[in-house]
Order: C-alpha cells, then sequence, then structure tokens
C-alpha cells in the first residue's frame, strides 16, 4: 500500500512498532506468564474462576507471574460494573494477581494498560505495519454483501468464508482503493491469509495432545470500523507484548488454533502454549450441557457467596473438578490448605468436561465447615449476614457469646466434628429454636408428636424435671433419661424392644425424641445434653411445661 493510502486508513499520529516493542522488555528467560482475560459483559462465570484457579495456582507454584487482561474490545456488551465484580471475586477467593487492574482504578505492573479499549494506537501501529507489508489490507465489503456472499455458497455447496475468490477486496488496485476511501466509504481491515485449507497441520496442545487441523484461510477481520480489534488479533498483539507463555482457554476456541498460531507466525513471534477443554457442564434430564449463563444462577460465582458456601469449599470443591487426585490428597492431608496442592497443567483430569454436582460441592462444604471452630463459623456468619442477612447480623451481634456456644456443639476439630452445616444461608433457621420468639408453641411441638399418647408425653417431662440437674455430665444424664424412658414403659435399649416390641411402648430413642420435640420443637437436632447446657435449667423446664 502506498503511503497515501496509509495516511488515509490510519489519519492519527501512531508510535512505531520498534517504539512500542521497547516499552515491553522481555520477561526473565524461562519465567512462566499466564493471564486471565474475561471480557466485561456482566457477572463472573463460575467457569472464569475454575480457569483461573488453575492459572494461579499453577503459576504461583513454579515462580511466575499471573496477571489479568480486560478484553473489551466489544463495547456494546461491556458492563462497566463488570470490572470491580471480577476484582472482588478474585479477591475473595485469594487469588493473587500479580499485574493487571486493581479495585482503587490503578493498575499494577510495568506490562500495561492491562484494559484492550485502552490500548487502541498499539493495535492500530500493529495492523498499520501488516496493511504496509501486504499482509493486510482493506475491506470495503458491507455486511449484506456479505451475507448475500455466504447465501451463494452455501446454494453452492462451497465452504462459506471470506476467502478465495469470494474474498472481493483482496485484490484491489492501490487506485481502487483510494477512490473508495475518497468516498469515504468504511472499511475494516482483513489480513491476507497464507492458509490452505486443503492441507492439515499438526498443533500441540497441553491437555489434548497433538491434534490435527486444517490450515486456517479466512481473511478474517482484525480491525473494526470503529478503530478497535477484533479478539483475534487484540490477544496476539497483547500475548506477544505481555510475555504470556501459557493460555488455558475452553474447547470452543480450538477451532480459531490454526488462526491464532497463523498470526503469531505472520508476526514472526513466539507462539505461546495452548490449553484447551470442555467447558463445566451439568446434567439436564438425564443429558450434559454447558452451564448456561441464562438457566442457571450456579454459573454466577457471586450465587455461591449469597447462598453463603465457605470460599474454601467452592475452592476445594473447583480443586477436585480440576484434579481427581485432590481428593486423595486431602484425605492425607486434612489440615493442609487446599492452596499447598501441587498442581499443573499435566494433573488436570477433566479436560472433557468437568461435571458440577451440588451433592459433592454440599459434601466438600461440610467438611471444610467441620475443621473450623466456632469462633471461626461465628466470624464467617458475621460477614456473610453483613451482606445478604441483616436480620440476622442483628441476632449475630446482640448474642456473640450465645451464638457461639451453640456453634460449638460437638465441633470437635477432627473426624468426629459434627457435619451437618452445609452454607451459611441455613444457619439462621438451623439455630432459630434456641431463642424463645422462634420457638414453635407447646401445641406445635405436641403435633410433631403424633403416634404418641399425650399422657406419656406429659409423664415423660415431668419425671425428667424431677430428675433434671444442669451439672449432671451427659453420661449420667442419659442414665436418667433412660430411667425415666422406663418407668413410663419404655424399653432403655433398643436390644430389649426388639426382643420383645409389643412390651414397651417405644425404646430409649423415643424418650429422647419426646424430650427433644418438647425442648426443640424438631426431631432432628446436635447433641440434646448439649442443648439443655446452653439453655439452662429455667429455660428447659419452662419448654418441657408449657401449656
Amino acid at each position: 500500500m502506498t503511503p497515501e493510502i496509509l495516511d488515509l486508513l490510519f489519519p492519527n499520529k501512531l508510535p512505531s512498532v520498534e517504539e512500542i516493542e521497547k516499552r515491553y522488555p522481555p520477561r526473565p528467560e524461562g519465567q512462566m506468564v499466564v493471564r486471565i482475560a474475561p471480557s466485561p459483559t456482566g457477572y463472573m462465570h463460575v467457569g472464569t474462576l475454575y480457569v483461573a484457579l488453575l492459572d494461579e495456582r499453577t503459576i504461583h507454584q513454579r515462580g511466575g507471574v499471573f496477571y489479568l487482561r480486560i478484553e473489551d474490545t466489544d463495547q456494546e456488551r461491556y458492563v462497566p460494573e463488570a470490572v470491580p465484580i471480577i476484582l472482588k471475586e478474585l479477591d475473595r477467593y485469594g487469588l493473587t494477581l500479580d499485574e493487571g487492574p486493581q479495585l482503587d482504578g490503578t493498575e499494577k505492573g510495568a506490562y500495561g494498560p492491562y484494559t484492550q479499549s485502552k490500548r487502541k494506537e498499539i493495535y492500530q501501529a500493529f495492523v498499520k505495519k501488516l496493511v504496509a507489508e501486504g499482509k493486510a489490507y482493506p475491506c470495503f465489503c458491507t455486511s449484506e454483501e456479505v451475507n448475500v456472499t455466504r447465501k451463494i455458497q452455501e446454494k453452492l455447496g462451497v465452504r462459506p468464508g471470506y476467502h478465495g475468490k469470494y474474498a472481493k477486496c483482496r485484490n484491489l488496485s492501490d487506485s481502487q482503493v483510494l477512490e473508495k476511501l475518497h468516498q469515504g466509504l468504511p472499511f475494516v481491515i482483513r489480513i491476507r491469509s497464507t492458509g490452505d485449507y486443503n492441507k492439515k497441520r499438526s498443533f500441540k496442545d497441553l491437555f489434548k495432545g497433538v491434534v490435527q487441523m486444517p490450515e486456517y484461510d479466512l481473511d478474517v477481520v482484525i480491525m473494526k470500523q470503529d478503530g478497535l480489534p477484533t479478539y483475534h488479533f487484540a490477544h496476539l498483539i497483547d500475548d506477544h507484548l505481555m510475555g504470556t507463555t501459557h493460555v488455558t482457554r475452553t474447547d470452543e476456541w480450538l477451532s480459531s488454533l490454526p488462526l491464532h498460531v497463523q498470526l503469531f507466525e505472520m508476526m514472526g513471534w513466539k507462539v505461546p502454549e495452548y490449553a484447551h477443554f470442555a467447558p463445566i457442564q451439568k446434567l439436564d434430564n438425564g443429558n450434559k450441557r454447558k452451564i448456561s449463563k441464562r438457566h442457571d444462577p450456579e454459573a454466577n460465582v457471586a450465587f455461591f457467596a449469597e447462598k453463603g458456601y465457605p470460599t474454601g469449599a467452592l475452592i476445594e470443591y473447583l480443586m477436585n473438578l480440576i484434579s481427581s487426585g485432590f481428593e486423595d490428597w486431602r484425605r492425607a492431608n486434612p489440615d493442609t490448605p487446599a492452596f499447598d496442592y501441587p498442581i499443573g497443567f499435566d494433573k488436570v483430569t477433566n479436560v472433557g468436561g468437568a461435571l458440577f454436582d451440588f451433592v459433592k460441592l454440599n459434601s466438600v462444604s461440610k467438611e471444610v465447615i467441620a475443621r473450623m471452630t466456632a469462633d471461626e463459623v461465628y466470624q464467617n456468619l458475621l460477614t456473610w449476614a453483613k451482606d445478604y442477612n441483616p436480620e440476622f447480623l442483628k441476632r449475630l451481634e446482640q448474642n456473640k457469646d450465645y451464638i457461639i456456644r451453640i456453634l460449638g456443639i460437638e465441633r470437635l476439630i477432627g473426624p468426629k466434628s459434627r457435619k451437618d452445616l452445609i452454607k451459611w444461608e441455613d444457619v439462621p433457621a438451623d439455630i432459630a429454636f434456641f431463642f424463645k420468639e422462634d420457638l414453635p408453641s407447646y401445641k406445635e411441638r405436641i403435633a410433631v408428636l403424633e403416634g404418641f399418647d399425650l399422657a406419656d408425653i406429659q409423664k415423660i417431662a415431668k419425671d425428667f424435671i424431677a430428675t433434671f440437674d444442669i451439672n449432671d455430665d451427659k453420661d449420667t444424664w442419659f442414665a436418667k433419661v433412660k430411667q425415666v424412658g422406663e418407668g413410663c414403659g419404655f424399653a432403655p435399649d433398643n436390644k430389649t424392644y426388639k426382643q420383645n416390641p409389643t412390651a414397651y411402648k417405644g425404646n430409649v430413642s423415643d424418650t429422647a425424641k419426646i424430650l427433644r420435640v418438647l425442648v426443640t420443637g424438631r426431631t432432628q437436632t446436635p447433641d440434646l445434653w448439649s442443648i439443655m447446657q446452653i439453655l439452662g435449667k429455667d429455660e428447659v423446664i419452662r419448654r418441657l411445661t408449657a401449656a
């Protein structure tokens, strides 16, 4: 292209490619550099967190650089609050950025700007260089003309796309280009592809191994009418200048791999190592499908915080999805932080599509909470309630010591610790019976004991009160429960009851159930002796005798 054409295509003064390269010195030899590069189009997807966890742990365990780049060249879909959301979620889950945008609006690192919309002149400088070298050209075809060509290709049974003789602007003469520019016709810039679709080429993928794919021969757009680059070109420039060594991404980008490799080679740059995996999936009516932003609330990372899953639970669950070896490691290292798990691209086992399973997540979450002290559980609840449950926050703040005692029931750090808590959202209802105002009425509690004779219920309560001593240890307390039950015709143990069930009204479990329901309104609770210890003698007696 002539200088006149270049000036018309790029009227603004641009830095030279050489000047730009000097701004971005090479990274240290052998240093691994990986980026997470979401588009700011809304909330943060759980798949983004999944990839970020894999990348951050892999890189930081090897002394590399993990950075954030915001790919916002699609301005029509840009959501201003999306970037702060991404940064907050990364921070919430402990994924430390070495470089990139910060929550205060600044940037950290020497390879910025890390937001693509701020790098417009950089991209244009490289596009201009390609046009000057004849490796790219302006295209004046309208979207309507492109659609007409596609319909013709479909009718003829020809592979669709802007290639070969269908690339109408590819061979325009300089005079034709000048004429169109002087007419003020809008244009995009396309690459002059060097690929041959009839030839296959081998590509190495870190997850899939060697894959064979046709060379890429479409003259794709690299600069849009607004002067911003397409994703294909922007990521190429950024990954080169920022020194990215490894790129992990979902399978939807695998078909673009021949194009991206071609672009790197066209520029004469080293190609980063690519790793493609299937996105996180879920079962829907027995069939696997990708988690959907539109239909699945769990697609949004914020969903897990709102529901009250501990951050450690989601991290450990995602570790399980990344590597099947994590579960065995966790059993062997129950007290070791999850981030210490030795992870790497070679340990990824679910490249074919990890399946999101709430049953498994809940199981992991129970284990994570079981390893917490009562104080830790309380602090987590406090943090959660500040954002999601202001009424419960008041109860937490006004009854701190009391609630910590409640949370401490059966909280034995070790394998026998209680494992009934799944997420913070459940706790307000779980502990409500400890508060008089939330306890079901006596009539409602009696109704729960349907099947038991009212006279037996009242006698068990009366006899228990007669023997109740708040200072009894658990064994003494339970011996009295059995004695009370026997006095009302209930067997002292299940074995005795099974030997002659017609001789008894029930067994000691039924005796305990009657007391449990009268005291709590529930058939299942944590340890009843501990509950009574926390409620105190007067409150226990009040609940057993309320009419």
